[in-house]
């Protein structure tokens, strides 16, 4: 794993160029290596995986016409690259970074609908003074551009591109409203207004001071219900075996994340059965007087002995000491995920035995892991009631249910569903999905019109995906809800944090779920293998009981998450409460003082759990003061 910045500008120059890839010193602490070509500049910070003696980026062609900057893993390179001997190329490196060059001299932009990996890279073609860029299917890795004063620039985080004083940093309101409603920031926008980022599957062309952005590749989602059960569960691990297997090429020690899921504790399984010694396995647990119903620890442990696994835990203590300005700078922009810091310690304890680690992120998204679409699932009998009943008797009653002591959602997620039961598909899952209720909206922003004037890009943003016509599926189906995560929600969140964090440590996170072929194949199991009898995950479950202990398949999936709900009410609440205080809020002007009062006294005296809602403010004073 690696990072990469590039810029065209008639500032470029080799001291600007260094200063500029240096700031990703972090993601390749190995090597560094730069390309400078009149008014182009191309940096690379290295973490050596593959062809560790070689491979010192940039790389270029036979003729040195073209060269290359590369963040990831191409899985099937030894292939690829075999057919492009056959084509005449010569190679002079191991590794899977000059397979894309030659690809690309080869097929030119189509090149990147044969690779079968994770990756964001640059190619800089002298002979026609063209750039391209690409980024992977999914979105693992970032790639991020930017254009201001006649220049154009490209980096795998912010930071590079904001290293130039004249860069301008205002802020893109659009990009903040999306951030208070969905904890991060989805789609191409960012919190600063010349940034944008370039979405997963797509590619990117620059020439002559212009560019053209262009799709590679879509997800379809048509399920084949004419195949039985045994049938999925055969083909789908089998594709499963064979994504594992591919992502463990490797020259450098190598490990898996083991949280005590479902989803990771079968990527130990199959690790194991391709490796003859101990697979190296991480597991994080929260300490503190709080968040013991989360300590998956046990469960864990149940598969590191099944498999004999060399077993590493790691407890957190609610204590962070300048984690949280830590993980801004690792974003570069407001982000309130609070898995960000189970994340960062794993990817930590990690770090200290292995340079790889296999990750089960995908397996929710795949296989309908997530409590809303259960939510789908049920919308259909719930649909059947009288709005009298529901409007007048059910939903009151749930709305005065006092949340869960010990932080559980439970409570939360009924008012959820109640709250979006009688509104159209779309919306109902937006209603699901996004942080602040409706009626905080109107009040949260010291502009009263604030929300209402900058929130709907990225709504529709959401509401273009679930209505994507790529899932065969009605409206009233979870397939929607899946694939609309799979498109936002998976990206820009979940691969987002596991990026950042892990390259704070130079980890490299591999995530077999999202190997395509198989995601691809995923999608043509119909939805009644993937939920059935109010169970999520039907068909992994049953694939599962072959590999997995019983107590790890059937225990109640917590999330890779803290018991944040609780610690702002104990060990953060003087931080919550000096962060959140009326003067600092005043320092920016854009929060409603006494919204946010309301906010903490709601979530304080547990009428409503707001965690993710105030962990979100606290993250952007936090941002607010170190970027602006």
């Amino acid at each position: 794993m690696c990072g990469i910045f590039g810029m065209v500008s008639p500032r470029m120059n080799q001291a600007a160029l260094v200063k500029a890839t240096d700031t990703l010193a972090h993601r390749g602490p190995d090597d560094a290596g730069y390309h400078l070509d009149g008014e182009i500049g191309m940096g690379h910070r290295r973490l050596s995986i593959i062809d560790v003696a070689g491979s010192r980026q940039p790389i270029y062609n036979e003729d040195r016409t073209k060269c290359i900057v590369f963040n990831g893993e191409i899985y099937n390179f030894a292939e690829l690259r075999r057919r492009l001997i056959a084509l005449g190329h010569v190679f002079t490196t191991n590794g899977d970074t000059e397979t894309i060059l030659h690809a690309y001299e080869q097929w030119g932009e189509s090149c990147v609908e044969m690779l079968r990996g994770m990756f964001a890279f640059a190619i800089w073609d002298s002979s026609t003074r063209t750039l391209f860029l690409s980024r992977d299917r999914f979105g693992i890795k970032p790639l991020f551009y930017g254009t201001y004063t006649g220049g154009f620039g490209f980096a795998s985080e912010m930071k590079a591109l904001l290293v130039d004083p004249a860069f301008p940093r205002e802020m893109d309101h659009e990009g903040l409203a999306a951030y208070f409603s969905f904890s991060y920031i989805p789609g191409q926008m960012t919190i600063f207004r010349h940034i944008r980022k370039l979405l997963p599957g797509h590619s990117l062309t620059w020439r002559d001071g212009t560019f053209r952005i262009r799709k590679y590749w879509e997800l379809k989602v048509v399920p084949d219900h004419g195949k039985s059960e045994e049938y999925f569960i055969e083909k789908m691990m089998e594709h499963l075996r064979e994504a594992v297997g591919s992502h463990l090429v490797s020259e450098v020690p190598l490990g898996a994340f083991l949280s005590g899921g479902m989803d990771s504790s079968l990527v130990v399984a199959l690790m194991s059965g391709f490796s003859e010694e101990p697979v190296n396995t991480f597991c994080m647990g929260f300490g503190g007087d709080v968040g013991g119903y989360l300590d998956e620890r046990g469960y864990a442990r149940q598969v590191a002995q099944r498999y004999r696994t060399k077993h590493r835990e790691f407890e957190i203590i609610p204590r962070f000491d300048g984690l949280i300005e830590t993980m801004v700078r690792a974003f570069d922009e407001p982000f309130a995920d609070d898995s960000a810091i189970p994340t960062w310690f794993v990817c930590k304890t990690a770090r200290e035995e292995v340079t790889v680690a296999l990750s089960g992120l995908g397996g929710d998204e795949v296989f309908a892991g997530y409590e809303r679409y259960l939510g789908f699932a049920l919308s259909g009998w719930f649909s059947r009631l009288p709005d009298f009943a529901l409007r007048n008797l059910l939903a009151p009653l749930v709305e005065r249910l006092s949340e869960q002591a010990n932080g559980h959602y439970t409570v939360n997620h009924m008012k959820r569903f109640v709250r979006a039961a009688l509104l159209p598909p779309d919306d109902r899952y937006l209603g699901y999905v996004h942080k602040m209720r409706p009626g905080l909206q109107g009040s949260f922003f010291a502009e009263p019109d604030f929300f209402s004037r900058h929130a709907e890009p990225a709504r529709r943003f959401f509401l273009d995906h679930f209505n994507n016509g790529n899932v065969a599926d009605g409206p009233e189906s979870f397939s929607r809800a899946m694939y609309c995560d799979t498109m936002t929600y998976l990206p820009e969140d979940i691969l987002a944090v596991t990026d950042r964090m892990s390259m704070q440590h130079a980890l490299e996170v591999r995530v077999p779920f999202l190997d395509h072929p198989f995601f691809e194949f995923c999608a043509t199991i119909p939805p009644e293998l993937k939920i059935r009898w109010l169970k999520k995950k039907y068909i992994m479950r049953s694939a599962a009981r072959e590999y997995l202990p019983a107590e790890v398949i059937t225990h109640r999936k917590q999330g890779f998450v803290g018991p944040m709900t609780s610690w702002l009410k104990t060990d953060l609440k003087p931080f919550v409460l000096e962060t959140l205080s009326e003067p600092n809020l005043r320092r920016h002007g854009l929060l409603n003082p006494a919204t946010v009062r309301a906010i903490l006294d709601e979530h304080f005296s547990g009428r409503e759990i707001h965690d993710t809602l105030i962990w979100s403010m606290l993250v952007f004073q936090t941002w607010h003061n170190l970027y602006l």
